[in-house]
């Protein structure tokens, strides 16, 4: 069994909505239709459940066209749950779900003992059984929400479309509404096609992803050949960081806000900071001293790490590694030029192996050429060392020599609003800003 959309194109009066759609989906499959606002997805499935006339291409189920059929048939093949799923009539969610089973029904037929057994099956595997005789205004929204799913299950179609189906629910709703539907594909072998506005959710329960822009299909696969930073930059206009969860293996989406860059650079006299990161340790305080109009830059990350991402969208100069290899003495030299432009220099709460002692040497050299040193020690040093003790005996050595420990971004900020900033430096005989911890 299959659903076929062949280079559809759609209509709202002489309005073009919808251009060369085109793609299908197979039994057992979840199929996620994503977009912005506006960009034809509501449309799409008003096509395919025949509300809309396509004015050019096609619409297969099993190589039928669906047009021919008539519309007991299409009701028994297909069913809709809207983006409203509001009632105003006082009937009982029983009730509601039994008005499911009218494609079944002859002519003034009344529903018999099979059709309630069908609708109180469809019930209980929406998990809204004991809501049966309950009113169907008094639900909240969630419960309102498996009821109108069950009505549709209880068409008995082959094909399922919803539009939005968790909007305006609570994350348990979400979840609940997002795993009834993996199990009507794994267990029913269902097609379900649903317009989703969570990229997260999308992702984490869809087999396939189709993204609309503009009424036309951009990107069309897995949620990781979809969900790209790219596509969603040129669909959403969004900058986000998109990485795999380290549990699921899924993708998910986090969003970068763009910098709003001081109004007044002199209050701060246009002051460079060195990042010195790694291991996305350094990706909210590049947000956060960017936002307050600092001049950020960082280094050495490596290309696959969210700093390096963060970096990117965030216009910050970056000095970056290939994945799992070394610092080479090529980044190494191009880092400590880079720091050496900066006034202040963070060392964020990274861990060390072999391959990023270099940074260490570059915190160093900071010092020795008369920058404020700034270092994290929100986790104790041997917790984040994996060279053997080589990193603790360097970083004991930069706090012996006039580093300042600081605990989080906030600390930071005071730090660097400090005038002027050779008081922070740590000299011997001065007080540092914050004490240090031996």
């Amino acid at each position: 069994m299959s659903l076929e959309i062949k280079a559809v194109d759609a209509y709202y009066r002489s309005v073009k909505i919808l251009d060369g759609i085109d793609f299908s989906a197979s039994h057992g499959e979840l199929l996620g239709i994503i977009g912005p606002n506006g960009s034809g997805k509501t449309t799409l499935l008003r096509t395919i459940s025949r509300i809309l006339k396509p004015k050019v291409g096609t619409i297969l189920l099993e190589d039928r066209d669906v047009r021919e059929m008539k519309d007991k048939e299409f009701s028994r093949n297909f069913a809709a749950v809207p983006q409203d799923t509001t009632i105003n009539f006082d009937f009982s969610a029983l009730d509601i779900v039994l008005m499911g089973r009218n494609p079944h029904l002859g002519r003034l037929e009344l529903e018999s003992e099979k059709d309630i057994e069908i609708a109180r099956r469809c019930m209980e595997l929406t998990n809204c059984g004991h809501l049966a005789e309950r009113p169907i205004t008094e639900l909240s929204g969630g419960e309102r929400q498996r009821v109108i799913i069950a009505r549709a299950l209880t068409q008995e179609p082959k094909v399922l479309l919803l539009d939005e189906p968790t909007s305006h629910l609570d994350i348990n709703y979400q979840i609940e509404v997002m795993e009834l539907l993996e199990r009507l594909t794994s267990e029913e072998k269902l097609i379900v096609i649903a317009v989703i506005h969570d990229l997260n959710l999308a992702a984490q329960y869809c087999d396939r992803l189709v993204l609309l822009h503009e009424g036309k299909i951009v990107s069309l696969g897995t949620q990781a050949q979809v969900l790209t930073a790219e596509n969603i930059k040129n669909t959403f206009g969004a900058d986000v960081i998109v990485k795999k969860h380290a549990l699921t293996n899924r993708c998910y989406v986090s969003p970068v806000p763009s910098p709003l860059k001081h109004r007044d650079k002199n209050e701060i006299g246009g002051i460079t900071i060195h990042l010195i990161c790694g291991g996305g340790e350094g990706a909210s305080l590049m947000h956060i001293l960017s936002e307050r109009g600092y001049n950020v830059t960082a280094g050495v990350v490596n290309m696959l790490d969210t700093d390096c991402e963060v970096a990117k969208l965030l216009n910050i100069p970056v000095v970056t590694e290939a994945p799992f290899s070394p610092i080479t003495r090529e980044a190494f030299q191009a880092h400590l030029a880079l720091m050496d432009k900066a006034k202040v220099v963070v060392l964020c709460n990274i861990p060390f192996g072999f391959g990023n002692l270099k940074n260490l040497e570059v915190a160093k050299a900071a010092l020795e050429r008369n920058k404020t040193l700034l270092v994290f020690d929100a986790a104790s040093i041997e917790e984040r060392d994996f060279t053997n003790g080589e990193a603790t005996k360097q970083f004991i050595a930069l706090k012996n020599k006039g580093a300042l420990l600081v605990k989080n971004e906030e600390e930071v900020l005071k730090a660097v609003k400090q005038k002027p900033l050779q008081g922070l430096r740590g000299q011997r005989g001065r007080a540092p800003l914050f004490e240090k911890r031996r």
